[in-house]
């Protein structure tokens, strides 16, 4: 049994780090107009509302750890940001169903958007810049858009992991029944 949750947390882990490397080193390049998807946000909420509240806030702390050391601004922001938004996505855990892309795909846009809202909040707001409408129209919205049309490709991609994750721990599980 304690083999299955290792094996759970190092695939997580790596899911975690690789998803970090392809935020940092290729969707840089995939930027348009200085909108660039947050892959890290679409695997904290997708094992938010996969695996609940518990398991989405510790990808979340992860996450937002390593973007709080890429940044290097205060640590703990993000961390804080990304540990909400695995919570919050994890509270629909009892009516996510695998085959329906429709709830994944509203709950990431909709964190996304608080992500983006927190952000200026927290960054821009508390510094006087006022200017809201420019802020959501140029980034917050676009962003939204672009992480959901990335979404599409990777979401199949983590419930396929999840899957195949899920049948070892039945298969672990039934041998001890």
């Amino acid at each position: 049994m304690k083999a299955i949750k290792i094996r759970r947390i190092a695939v997580t882990a790596v899911i975690i780090l690789a998803a970090y490397l392809l935020q940092c080193s290729v969707f840089p390049a995939l930027e348009i107009g200085g909108i660039k998807p947050n892959l890290m946000l679409i695997v904290t909420a997708s094992f938010g509302f996969m695996r609940g509240p518990r398991e989405g806030m510790f990808v979340g702390i992860a996450s937002g750890l390593l973007i709080d050391i890429q940044s290097g601004d205060m640590i703990g922001f993000y961390a804080l940001i990304y540990l909400v938004a695995g919570y919050l996505n994890g509270l629909f855990e009892q009516i996510y169903f695998d085959e329906d892309i429709k709830l994944p795909l509203f709950l990431i846009a909709v964190s996304d958007l608080l992500y983006g809202l927190c952000i200026y909040v927290f960054t821009f707001l508390l510094r006087s810049d006022f200017n809201f409408l420019y802020y959501l129209n140029r980034i917050i919205i676009p962003e939204a858009i672009y992480t959901i049309v990335i979404t599409l490709g990777v979401y199949p991609l983590l419930l396929f992991i999840n899957h195949k994750l899920e049948a070892v721990e039945k298969r672990s599980a039934s041998k001890f029944v």
